[in-house]
């Protein structure tokens, strides 16, 4: 049975409880997350991810319901859920005058952490920092400022990592690197929570994911399973000449377009198999000399859960 790392019932946030312009940000959210999981948490802007991670950074207050992170309950225990998780923020916010060292020195301090117990050095070669250790926050290069902010969330050893947009508006070469340390620290155990609006990203990464609209959990299921639940799928295919079809043909068929030799079409793979319109075609004398397909993604997925 799995351990659950971070638990949440009926987690409600709501802004201005007594205004008539009050905004319900979280809406009775429940969601448990186990222990060395990598957790996709997607949504549109104003979804509620904000308010979900700053609650447990305990910059926001929670109206009600009950949050416990790897055993501790945030109302009695408000200390502990903070030595037990790390976040990494979307926004880049560090002393231009501080070394890296200096940073993540002054970091491990404000966790009480004694000199002796201090894993600095390990901590800046998982990000690969060690050559840049000395240098000025303000001498480093994006990429590297992104990497310091994952150290200085692991400098107290937290087992759980909250990743906000990391890699918003960084390039490909970056986000390589920053998914490879990702990877690394989910190896070694440690539970990873991910927001992010790549959404080939989280197809790639999670285990799971959660999707939030307006502060409700529309959708929590394995990343298998959700996109299981495309039921549209594309098929192109080229052949020796041109064929003629009717959508009629077929229930649910649409042809995206015919031309060149070369057919397009969409349809419900759970009305009608593929098999049948290759059948049709060959009947009609027709060479198929490809065939490739689409079977949708987790932008599917998710703007059918968030368009209403």
């Amino acid at each position: 049975m799995k351990k659950i790392a971070l638990s949440f019932k009926n987690l409600t946030k709501i802004y201005k409880p007594n205004n008539t312009n009050s905004i319900t940000a979280l809406n009775n959210l429940n969601l448990d997350v186990n222990e060395g999981e990598i957790f996709g948490l997607i949504g549109p802007n104003g979804a509620g991810k904000t308010t979900f991670i700053n609650i447990l950074g305990g910059t926001v207050i929670k109206t009600s319901g009950e949050v416990n992170v790897w055993g501790f309950n945030l109302d009695k225990n408000p200390r502990q859920i903070r030595a037990s998780v790390g976040i990494v923020p979307q926004e880049v916010n560090l002393d231009p005058f501080f070394s890296p060292r200096k940073f993540l020195e002054l970091q491990a301090g404000m966790y009480g952490i004694k000199k002796k117990d201090r894993i600095t050095d390990q901590v800046l070669k998982i990000v690969s920092l060690e050559k840049h250790a000395n240098s000025y926050a303000r001498s480093l290069s994006g990429g590297m400022k992104r990497r310091l902010l994952v150290a200085k969330a692991l400098v107290h050893q937290p087992p759980i990592i909250i990743l906000d947009e990391p890699t918003a508006g960084v390039d490909v070469e970056l986000r390589k690197n920053l998914w490879e340390n990702v990877k690394q620290l989910n190896r070694q155990g440690v539970t990873i929570i991910l927001t992010t609006h790549y959404l080939k990203e989280a197809e790639l990464m999670c285990d799971r994911i959660g999707v939030l609209n307006k502060g409700n959990l529309v959708a929590l299921d394995s990343t298998k399973n959700l996109l299981n639940r495309i039921q549209m799928k594309k098929v192109t295919f080229k052949l020796n000449k041109k064929i003629e079809l009717n959508e009629n043909m077929f229930k649910s068929l649409k042809i995206i377009y015919n031309k060149n030799n070369e057919l397009s079409l969409s349809y419900d793979k759970n009305k009608i198999k593929i098999e049948e319109i290759i059948k049709f075609i060959t009947s009609k004398n027709i060479n198929i000399d490809d065939i490739s397909t689409n079977d949708g993604d987790l932008e599917d997925v998710f703007l059918q859960l968030t368009n209403d």
